[in-house]
């Protein structure tokens, strides 16, 4: 059992996908909460224009 996890430990193979996904993973997540922020401001001021007339 020690050396299975020693090598699991050791192995690098993968490690620069792992990396990718959670750079996406950063990424989809700012994309998101950016887009929920312009949803939110576009309501604001469609709401502000018919309150205007």
């Amino acid at each position: 059992m020690k050396k299975w996890l020693k090598a699991f430990a050791e192995d690098r193979r993968g490690v620069t996908s792992i990396e990718y996904a959670l750079i996406a993973a950063f990424i989809a997540i700012a994309i998101i909460v950016a887009v929920g922020d312009v949803g939110n401001k576009l309501v604001n001021i469609f709401n502000n224009v018919k309150n205007g007339f």
